[in-house]
Parts: structure tokens; sequence; C-alpha cells
């Protein structure tokens, strides 16, 4: 696990754009009190931005649209190289939950999005503080996966409850 680099405080009221991982990277451990993550889903869709209704409120045809963000993840060498550096280091916080993810989703989108979310995760559990709460907003699609990735770095016995939401 890296340690915080060029340490800077945090100011309130502020907006922070780019890489939440390179963001927290330069925050002082335990400095937070509160995480509200909602990251991709590893739902495997491309997401778009609307221009504008028709007079009867309906969205308009495909040219008033543009891609946002595409939520397809693939195991790039990139993945490989977040992957087997977790899976080198006993002592990582995900080290276990890599471990076992790696065994059953092996060089997998799957595993490329968990290994992706367990390195931010375990920043953000540097930067928390012990009395910190951390909320995870995702789906069905790697909900269980992800829950085992926050009980390694976490601790099993810090998971509080579930929010399901009735659609």
């Amino acid at each position: 696990m890296k340690k915080a680099t060029n340490q800077l405080a945090l100011k309130p009221n502020t907006l922070y754009s780019g890489d939440c991982l390179e963001v927290m990277r330069h925050w002082h451990d335990g400095c937070v009190d509160l995480i509200y993550l909602d990251p991709p889903f590893n739902s495997n869709a491309d997401y778009n931005i609307i221009f504008g209704k028709d007079t009867k409120g309906r969205d308009m045809d495909e040219r008033a649209q543009f891609t946002a963000f595409g939520d397809t993840w693939h195991y790039t060498h990139e993945a490989h190289a977040r992957v087997q550096s977790m899976l080198a280091d006993t002592q990582h916080p995900a080290y276990q939950a890599m471990d076992g993810l790696h065994r059953i989703t092996p060089e997998s989108p799957m595993l490329a999005y968990l290994s992706y979310m367990a390195e931010r995760i375990t920043e953000m559990h540097r930067i928390l503080k012990d009395t910190g709460s951390l909320y995870l907003h995702c789906n069905q699609t790697a909900s269980h996966y992800l829950k085992i990735v926050l009980d390694d770095i976490f601790g099993k016995d810090n998971f509080r409850n579930e929010i399901v939401w009735c659609y």
C-alpha cells in the first residue's frame, strides 16, 4: 500500500477532479469522516448524455446525445499489472480477496474491475478516520464480489448494513 505523497490538506467545499486514486494519494492518513462511493458498476454498457427533449417531453434522436462514459471492462496489461502487484504483496490489505477472486475469475473483465476497485478502496481505508463511514453504491453485477473486497480491507466485523433499492 502506498503512503500519501506530497500531502495536501483537504479544503472544505472543494470539488476535486480527476482519478480519485491520484487525488486521495495526496491526503493525510485518517483525514476523512465520510466517503460516499458511486463508482462504475461494471454493467457492460455505455451511458449517454442526452441534449433536449421533443415537444412531448421525449428524448431526442441519437444525434442529440453523446457517450458520457463506458462501463465496460477488459483484462488489459494494466489490469494484469494491478492484480499481480496485489498478489505479490501478501501484506496488501486486499491480498486475500484478490487471491480468491483471481482463482474464481482469472484474467476476466470482472477481475479487472475488482482490482481497480480494490486499489481505490484500499486508499479510502487509509484516509478514512477510525470513526468514519464508507457507503458504497453499487448494483447486483459485482456487489457480492465488492463485499469480499471490503471485508478483506476493512474487516468483516466493520460491515453494518446493506440498503436495497426497491424498484
